[in-house]
């Protein structure tokens, strides 16, 4: 077993490392350029939601309020007729990149923590690079993409979009597992 103290520098070089990555990936008109595509007539849809002044937050439509609700006829009907939504709304305004920014390294962090963890829980101080590796970058890529599968179970995310993030999960994951392997004391 290794301290998780011992492990602050893999920790935050790894974290430092995926940051640097995700921002060239996501920045670069690499894979990512079609994720979300305009809905046909975008200008007719932002005037019809405009009224209702939605506020920030998650979505269903339509949404049923029980189980007996969802099976009754006009329930049905309604779903049968669409459209059925899921959305997101964002507040209004520019888009910030200062705080989506700022949360992601504390995620990034969050997963290199939990990934010290388990690597530290499994393996000893003076451990092989490779089974450094194969516990750090297994637990990042859980971390950072297996969750994400759920989308395109429950809400019909694209599986294109979601083999995209996973292989995204991918590299971060062999990048905390190199870093670890690396700096692994």
């Amino acid at each position: 077993m290794t301290a998780l103290g011992a492990l602050f520098l893999p920790i935050l070089v790894s974290a430092v490392l995926v940051f640097i990555a995700s921002s060239i990936i996501h920045m670069a008109p690499l894979w990512h350029r079609k994720d979300l595509p305009r809905v046909p007539d975008e200008e007719g849809v932002r005037k019809a939601l405009a009224p209702f002044a939605i506020p920030p937050g998650e979505y269903m439509v339509p949404r049923a309020g029980s189980m007996d609700e969802m099976k009754s006829p006009e329930f049905v009907e309604k779903t049968k007729r669409g459209p059925n939504v899921i959305m997101t709304v964002l507040p209004p305004g520019p888009f910030g990149m200062g705080r989506p920014l700022a949360l992601w390294f504390v995620y990034v962090l969050l997963v290199s923590i939990f990934s010290a963890y388990v690597a530290g829980a499994a393996l000893p101080a003076g451990a092989e690079y490779l089974s450094v590796f194969r516990f750090a970058g297994a637990t990042a890529f859980i971390g950072y993409a297996v969750a994400l599968w759920q989308q395109s179970i429950w809400y019909h995310r694209s599986w294109g979009q979601t083999a995209k993030i996973t292989f995204d999960g991918l590299i971060y994951g062999l990048i905390t597992g190199g870093a670890f392997g690396w700096l692994w004391p």
